[in-house]
């Protein structure tokens, strides 16, 4: 009875609201990533063809820099625990930021470097899009040890949050590649990811972070 009781405290609710508000700001920026990972691919595609190449760099990008966004994200979340939400805020805006640019960005790239041998294109758009992916691959830990350290149950806090964001990569590759990209085309499409990444950003510095402690 007591762990009903305690269960259903207004402290408990909150506690519950505000992990299921993260879990849905975490969704979106899923959806976001993986808009970026189809789009970003269509550009590569425009520059150097569609082959196994172009697909090769995207991406072993995007696993590379996730991987070691995981780490650089723990070592963040270890070395400030109490602004957990403030860096994923700006994670975000950095990562909405870089979308902007990024169609103007590989355009110019890939104008510069088409003509160049295999190996110098592949490392120099692989060098472009590692920062982006590695700010991607930092979330997770950051948010990871946020919600441990607020509410302590490990196992439902991060299984929520790896299935929300596993659930907005799911929505956001089918959305791009069959509904948006046609509408909106690819410039458009990869400018409403950055939008979504703003969006993240102000949910978590306007509607959460007041209690990053």
């Amino acid at each position: 009875m007591n762990g009903e009781a305690a269960a259903t405290t207004p402290a408990a609710i909150d506690a519950r609201a505000r992990n299921g508000g993260l879990a849905l700001l975490f969704f979106v920026s899923g959806v976001a990533a993986l808009i970026y990972q189809v789009c970003w691919q269509r550009l590569l595609f425009e520059a150097f063809g569609v082959d196994i190449d172009s697909v090769t760099i995207i991406v072993s990008t995007f696993m590379l820099g996730l991987g070691v966004g995981a780490l650089a994200g723990g070592q963040l979340s270890d070395r400030f625990p109490g602004r957990t939400l403030t860096l994923f805020a700006l994670i975000e805006l950095t990562i909405g930021a870089f979308g902007i640019v990024s169609p103007w960005l590989i355009r110019t790239v890939g104008t510069a470097t088409v003509r160049g041998p295999l190996v110098a294109i592949a490392l120099v758009n692989f060098l472009l899009l590692l920062v982006p992916t590695v700010l991607m691959g930092a979330t997770l830990p950051i948010l990871v040890t946020h919600v441990v350290r607020q509410y302590r149950n490990i196992g439902v806090s991060v299984g929520l949050l790896y299935f929300a964001n596993t659930l907005g990569a799911a929505l956001g590759a089918a959305l791009s590649g069959m509904l948006v990209l046609y509408y909106l085309g690819l410039t458009a499409t990869i400018l409403c990811a950055a939008a979504l990444n703003f969006a993240v950003a102000a949910g978590v510095w306007f509607g959460l972070r007041r209690r990053d402690v």
